[in-house]
């Protein structure tokens, strides 16, 4: 593998030599201070094109809406993640609206905040060219912003690994009290993002025992400080879990354990192979770049620096520990959920490295990065949304908006009151409450007959509303024996069809069920009242 493509030297005239001294010019300026802004910045605007092409007739992820939907208000937890991900969300919506493009926008500048501290810990060990380096060989992963775009439990992580990494790094470096503090607080939000990030502070512990400076570290205030400051930051979280049967705890074993030995056996041996390949990535592509003797590369690895010794046992323990946890207790550990932890493999394997890759090959990075992005958002985006015009998202978000505009409609028929509660399928049931007029609250207990808890009281003086896909028969028994209980009801049968600029795609059938409130007795509906419906969907320019 190599990235010697052929071109055109820096010095050669013409249009070739012009762009590639305008990459050479921006890599130069790595140490001026806005070149990596400016990377930053591109990358998120080019995704950003991509999205909203790629998705013009698709919704946002239902992890992204529930997301949204925990965040509605500021509580220290929920029935299963810890808050940080609501928390940021509900943040967002205060300045942005409830649109798709503003949580696409969102998922992305968070994959920016975390480039953006990788990026301060590779200044850290090395300057100029690598600098650039170890942020493209990220951008060409698709975890800053195909991962990230599923803005959820595992995406918010992007940002606050890197950032508890670097402050990690600056207290033992410096144990200063201010950085301990900042170490603290930096751990306590990973851990707020998801309880995954124990992982993240099991290594930090073990990287410190492990160095040769471990004894000033830990006779200093600096890891007391840090300690102190995180069990405090996470002290009311910790009472939520105490105060509410660790709800998320109970989520986590019911829906994540229960492997047999052997099973554990190979999803923890899978865990390793597919993180060292994921991490392999970055690794072979830059020594296709450098093309140094293995003696040396080996010797590198060998002597690393202190602090990228420290960094490197880091990395380490990310992918160990979780693998150990899976082998040994038996839980799921798909490697997307440590898609967030690649950073560190990238920095060591760059920073760690003696040598420096030929400034015309890392020109040739910039502009494979260039044209990958480029490539996806003029044309892969077109593609991608004129096929799922014809086979819709498996989540069925080709319909979330659609058919909660159907849903105001039949309840807005029945009631002028405001629609309080909506239950059903989990991704219609949170689209109803992001997309909806009144944004409802989503009620698992009103007709979800999968989960755990019992089916909750559906005499609601207020009513409520509810959604389900026609083939879903076990959520249209749920919801029939809901309109049984409820006393007073109506169901309506309906069908969408999606239409990308006039070309009509895929149908969906729906059923929804709507019970008005006690002193609103419903109005009469008639068969095919949603038949208007059928053959239409949003207009493109409603998408995002």
């Amino acid at each position: 593998m190599s990235l010697a493509l052929p071109a055109i030297g820096i010095e050669t005239s013409g249009s070739m030599a012009r762009w590639r001294r305008g990459l050479a010019i921006w890599i130069d300026a790595v140490e001026d201070g806005w070149a990596v802004p400016l990377l930053i910045a591109s990358f998120v605007a080019i995704w950003m094109v991509y999205f909203s092409i790629a998705y013009i007739d698709g919704d946002l992820h239902q992890d992204v809406i529930e997301t949204w939907s925990l965040g509605r208000s500021f509580d220290w937890g929920s029935t299963k993640h810890p808050p940080l991900m609501g928390w940021a969300a509900r943040a967002w919506t205060i300045v942005f609206p409830l649109t798709n493009w503003s949580f696409n926008l969102l998922a992305l500048t968070n994959a920016a905040v975390g480039l953006w501290a990788v990026d301060r810990i590779t200044r850290h060990f090395a300057r100029g060219d690598k600098r650039i380096i170890v942020l493209l060989l990220l951008m060409l992963l698709p975890i800053y912003q195909l991962h990230a775009q599923r803005f959820n439990a595992n995406a918010v992580l992007l940002s606050s690994w890197p950032l508890a990494t670097w402050c990690f790094l600056r207290s033992f470096e410096t144990r200063r009290a201010g950085w301990a503090v900042a170490a603290g607080l930096t751990a306590a939000l990973a851990m707020l993002g998801k309880y995954y990030s124990i992982f993240l502070i099991a290594s930090f512990a073990v990287a410190a025992l492990c160095h040769p400076e471990r004894k000033r570290y830990f006779t200093s205030q600096a890891p007391w400080i840090a300690a102190l400051t995180g069990l405090v930051a996470l002290a009311p979280h910790l009472v939520w879990l105490a105060t509410t049967g660790a709800q998320p705890f109970s989520h986590a074993i019911e829906h994540h354990t229960g492997k047999t030995s052997a099973a554990a056996l190979i999803e923890g041996g899978g865990f390793l192979l597919a993180m060292s390949g994921i991490a392999g990535i970055p690794g072979l592509i830059w020594l296709a770049m450098a093309r140094p003797r293995p003696a040396r590369v080996l010797n590198d690895a060998l002597s690393l620096a202190r602090g990228l010794r420290l960094l490197a046992v880091i990395s380490i323990g990310t992918v160990v520990f979780p693998a150990l946890t899976s082998a040994i207790f038996g839980t799921d550990m798909p490697p997307l959920w440590g898609l967030q932890g690649v950073f560190l493999f990238v920095v060591v394997i760059v920073c760690g490295a003696s040598y420096q890759a030929p400034r015309e090959l890392t020109v040739n990075l910039a502009a494979i990065a260039i044209a990958i992005a480029a490539f996806a958002a003029v044309i892969v985006a077109p593609l991608h949304a004129l096929y799922r015009n014809y086979v819709p998202l498996n989540e069925g978000r080709n319909f979330y908006q659609p058919a909660v505009t159907e849903l105001d409609r039949l309840w807005r028929n029945a009631t002028d009151s405001p629609l309080r509660a909506v239950g059903g399928d989990d991704g219609l049931a949170f689209a109803a409450a992001f997309y909806g007029t009144d944004h409802p609250q989503y009620d698992m207990g009103l007709v979800h007959p999968r989960e755990l808890q019992p089916t909750g009281d559906v005499r609601r003086p207020e009513g409520w509303a509810a959604l389900c896909y026609d083939a879903d028969i076990s959520c249209v028994a749920g919801m029939e024996a809901a309109a049984a209980r409820a006393g007073h009801s109506v169901r309506v049968d309906f069908t969408l069809r999606t239409n990308l600029f006039g070309w009509q795609g895929a149908s969906q059938g729906f059923v929804a069920l709507i019970v008005p409130p006690e002193a609103s007795p419903p109005a009469p509906t008639t068969p095919g009242v949603a038949d208007d419906l059928s053959a239409r969907r949003r207009l493109p320019s409603q998408a995002n």
